[in-house]
């Protein structure tokens, strides 16, 4: 095929590693950003995630004549979403004139004069992949730019033929001199309680953990390229339904089964709300394995994990060597351990992926991740991980992320009793529980937690962002878990009656919070 010449401002599909080619724009460097020596290539902007990357010439195709194959081949919503800025881009230019008024890499905005900081270059081996901020660089489609980073993307490593154009394979890691990076763009303000960009960020530490960083993990961001692997999602509970919905807007392919359809009609209903998003449907968690490469399992309880693994059309009979099983339910260690050796018996790979979060961070993208098992199966999740929270460790083997979370969550459901007993004891001694509360959160325990939760004890507000049984569930377990290790947990054994005395008032269903009503009844 004759050379394709590109010129800056021509509009691009780009191939990033195995990941479907993407809509962007040739653009100048910043002056003081050297190209990569021995290799022809053009520095380009990426509509929709608004990343930078400098992108071999083999790599680059005109974006109009190829634009309708690649619509036929891609349907993500994140990858929808970037076409439509395109279009967005080409209207705006239109109506004015035919001219581009974008300034990439010039140092300063039009109309404004913004310090420049100098770019960071992350080579392949490089450890720390902390985001930079430059707030010099202005919008491609000269709308108010979405928070972004810098991340480093796979390697250009994947050849393959789209409608008869072959991308050719030239791996990043082979090429010391190839700098692949994405430059972000300026932020907007956020709040101080939460992060303000993406990031991601591995780090190994002395004790063999690993944590991948992803702040801000919010769908708006659109800095992740989604996996081309096929994703099955058993249970659309609280955390369930926020997590397959950030797969979904990051442009995953997920097929969901939910265990209680079949009893409840309005949980087909729920189904059927993801169907409209993108989302397939699976009949049986072991149709739903068999059709999908990673498989996750969001349920309530031990007995509900090993039934959906065990059970009649489970799990199990779906697993083939290959297949990989990541159980994300808060359950104790030996059940872990017995669904790590019944899937790995089969052939399958094992992952445990527990979340420390509620259904609001669920919703955001925002929780963490604690994962143990199989390392591989761990990175291959990666785009997974970076949707649905924010921060994921990977804590060793399997049985580990249960033990972590149960700690995590006894000490959540401890700290809230004691909350909720601040609040009931300053209410029976003529103390405004108000003040107690603007007090509490001027001291050293101020924390988003505390001043949600109490809010809504006093405005008598305890719809389910976390469910009361669950904690207690995960009190129970830890209790145990100290008897297992011959440890003493009177604290949690403490908290752990107010919570059984607050599920006899019939508080189950409702928020851990609702621990409060345990003190007053």
């Amino acid at each position: 095929m004759a050379t394709v010449h590109l010129r800056i401002g021509d509009l691009v599909w780009g191939k990033l590693g195995r990941y479907p080619p993407w809509p962007g724009k040739v653009v100048s460097p910043p002056k003081d950003l050297k190209k990569p020596r021995g290799k022809k290539c053009h520095f380009v902007k990426f509509f929709g995630t608004e990343d930078h990357a400098w992108i071999k010439v083999e790599q680059l195709k005109p974006y109009h004549p190829h634009k309708e194959e690649m619509i036929k081949i891609n349907k993500g919503k994140r990858f929808q979403q970037a076409v439509d800025a395109v279009e967005d881009f080409l209207k705006k230019k239109e109506k004015q004139g035919g001219k581009d008024q974008s300034s990439e890499g010039k140092g300063e905005s039009k109309g404004k004069k913004n310090p420049t900081k100098p770019l960071k270059i992350l080579e392949e081996d490089d450890e720390d992949l902390s985001a930079l901020k430059d707030p010099s660089e202005k919008d491609l489609t000269d709308s108010d730019p979405e928070p972004s980073s810098l991340e480093r993307l796979g390697g250009l490593g994947a050849a393959g033929t789209v409608s008869g154009f072959k991308w050719e394979s030239s791996p990043v890691q082979d090429d010391p001199h190839f700098h692949h990076f994405l430059l972000s763009q300026s932020e907007k303000p956020a709040s101080s309680m939460e992060p303000i960009s993406k990031r991601l960020k591995i780090v190994e530490e002395d004790t063999g953990s690993t944590s991948i960083q992803a702040a801000d993990s919010t769908a708006i961001n659109g800095s992740i390229i989604p996996t081309d692997k096929r994703i099955g999602f058993l249970g659309l509970g609280l955390m369930g339904s926020g997590i397959v919905s950030n797969l979904l807007k990051m442009g995953h392919i997920v097929t969901v089964w939910n265990r209680t359809a079949e009893k409840v009609p309005q949980d087909n209903q729920h189904c059927d709300l993801f169907i409209q998003e993108g989302a397939r449907l699976g009949r049986t968690p072991a149709e739903v394995v068999s059709m999908c490469d990673i498989t996750f399992s969001c349920v309530s309880d031990p007995k509900a994990a090993r039934d959906l693994v065990l059970g009649p059309s489970g799990v199990l009979q779906g697993i083939r060597p290959g297949k990989c099983y990541v159980e994300m339910s808060t359950v104790d260690p030996e059940t872990i351990t017995e669904l790590s050796q019944v899937i790995t018996s089969r052939g399958g790979r094992f992952l445990e992926a527990p979340v420390a979060g509620s259904q609001q961070l669920s919703n955001d993208g925002m929780l963490v991740i604690l994962a143990a098992g199989d390392r591989t199966v761990y990175e291959d999740c990666s785009s997974c991980f970076q949707a649905m929270g924010k921060t994921s460790f990977f804590l060793g083997e399997a049985g580990n992320a249960a033990r972590m979370m149960l700690i995590l969550n006894m000490v959540q459901g401890s700290f809230m009793a004691t909350i909720a007993e601040g609040l009931t004891l300053a209410q029976a001694t003529g103390q405004s529980q108000q003040t107690f509360l603007d007090i509490l959160c001027q001291g050293q325990m101020a924390s988003t937690f505390v001043d949600q939760k109490c809010q809504n004890i006093l405005q008598g507000n305890f719809k389910p962002d976390y469910y009361l049984k669950h904690i207690q569930k995960d009190l129970r377990l830890a209790i145990s878990m100290g008897d297992t290790a011959n440890h003493p947990t009177p604290m949690a054994a403490a908290a752990n009656e107010v919570y059984k005395r607050a599920k006899a008032l019939d508080q189950s269903d409702n928020d851990m919070s609702a621990v409060y009503r345990a003190y007053i009844h």
